[in-house]
């Protein structure tokens, strides 16, 4: 790919070849956008009026190796090139489907009814590429001064439920508002229909770049868009946070507490190293403990319930099983970075030994506890995990008794053949040497074999 600015050269050549065809060459969508909020975009969509796609197709070829990226919806672009081309076009609703759509592209509808498909107002402008100017028919650059989130079409709004998704993602980034009209239509729309991939996609967006990835869900709630794809997340409004319906004094319900773990654990996307997985993991951590509150069962088991909770909550969202693995790890274990910071270092070895990440599970713990009723001790309780982590990991780089060194002392495999490594390993843990833990492991098959006769 070229760099950024060959693309700005490239769309400005463009817009002279349209310009002497005839035709205008815009900026449009979020580059515009971010344009007047002073944010570059890496994302350069333009739209090409006043010339017909036979023209359009010669000017991209006299560029470069055009691509069709949807030639029957007048979507093109150049090969090398980061640039979206497209051409106005019309589209009709004929099914519930995001794809459900008939498309006619013209060239010639002009700026306004070209906008007028385009979703929010602070999305529906444009920027004539040769003069600068901006094109604003729907008052976008006042709503995006203000704050506000606005669709531009009542009718046009609802062809596409993944709008309603997009909403909640945009106020999560961008810390807009739904405009009161906006939230009405936004509760109308059914978003069955929608595949996961789409739903995972928004919410993703906002899990990846939001300050504040609570809004999000916030957001879907207000318009009443929990039900259908995350009725595990409305399932914890009303659910007290501490068992026995005796919550802590620091939140409402585990709606609350979860919503303010998610945004805690957004501060820690930079130091994980798995950052939308750990994203994941914050907002189902507690997802059992309204399945307990259901059963009237203690919140002991909410973390194997929240597992189980978590998994039907993922599997609507995603197919990826890495992130399935990842975020079961984490919702069973998160309680127990926190109940064994006193314990003997040789439990929270075994802990970090179950763990698919101890540093993800540790940043989990405290964005928990600062969501908690203490969160002035969230600091120091990481500070104690971290510190027992390196030494966690000063033991892991030495030797240690392997399965290969048990087949080498004579032992066959069999049942006690694993118990013994296992053995081996907790003796590693407890600081034996090599040495010492084959000597220790030996006697205990020696013991093992003499009770067996």
């Amino acid at each position: 790919m070229v760099s950024y600015e060959e693309n700005l050269r490239m769309v400005q050549t463009l817009a002279q070849r349209v310009s002497a065809a005839g035709g205008t060459v815009y900026y449009v969508g979020g580059y515009v956008r971010d344009l007047l909020r002073g944010v570059l975009s890496k994302d350069l969509d333009v739209e090409v009026h006043g010339i017909a796609p036979e023209t359009l197709a010669d000017i991209l070829d006299s560029l470069g190796e055009r691509i069709s990226m949807g030639e029957s919806f007048g979507i093109f672009g150049l090969r090398h090139y980061a640039v979206d081309i497209a051409m106005p076009r019309k589209e009709k609703l004929i099914g519930r489907g995001h794809k459900d759509f008939e498309v006619f592209v013209d060239p010639f509808i002009g700026t306004e009814k070209a906008a007028m498909r385009r979703d929010f107002t602070i999305n529906a402008m444009m920027q004539n590429v040769l003069t600068g100017e901006i094109i604003d028919h729907f008052h976008g650059e006042a709503d995006l001064k203000a704050g506000v989130l606005r669709h531009v079409n009542n009718e046009t709004f609802v062809e596409d439920p993944l709008r309603v998704l997009r909403a909640a993602q945009f106020a999560a980034r961008f810390g807009f508002t739904l405009a009161p009209e906006t939230l009405s239509v936004c509760r109308t729309v059914s978003l069955d229909a929608l595949s996961k991939e789409r739903v995972a996609g928004e919410l993703f967006k906002a899990l990846d770049k939001a300050g504040r990835p609570s809004v999000f869900f916030e957001t879907l709630r207000d318009c009443g868009q929990l039900d259908f794809w995350f009725p595990e997340i409305k399932a914890l409004t009303g659910v007290p946070v501490g068992d026995c319906g005796q919550a802590d004094n620091s939140v409402c319900d585990v709606y609350a507490h979860t919503m303010q773990t998610l945004d805690a654990a957004a501060g820690y996307r930079l130091q994980v190293h798995e950052p939308r997985y750990f994203m994941l993991a914050a907002l189902m951590h507690d997802l059992g403990k309204a399945v307990c509150f259901q059963k009237g069962s203690p919140y002991d088991a909410h973390a194997e319930e929240g597992a189980r909770a978590a998994k039907n909550l993922l599997n609507r969202l995603t197919d990826e099983k890495k992130a399935a693995v990842y975020v079961d790890n984490m919702v069973r274990l998160h309680m127990l970075p926190k109940t064994l910071s006193d314990a003997p270092p040789q439990e929270i070895y075994a802990l970090y030994d179950r763990s698919v990440s101890v540093e993800d599970l540790i940043r989990l713990r405290q964005a928990d506890d600062l969501a908690g009723p203490s969160p002035q001790d969230a600091q120091k309780t990481a500070d104690l995990l971290f510190c027992t982590l390196e030494e966690y990991q000063r033991l892991a780089l030495r030797p240690e008794v392997t399965g290969q060194d048990l087949l080498a002392a004579g032992l066959r495999p069999g049942k006690t053949f694993s118990v013994l490594l296992q053995y081996a390993h907790k003796l590693h843990l407890c600081g034996d040497d090599k040495e010492e833990a084959m000597a220790k492991v030996l006697e205990k098959a020696r013991l093992s074999s003499t009770e067996e006769t």
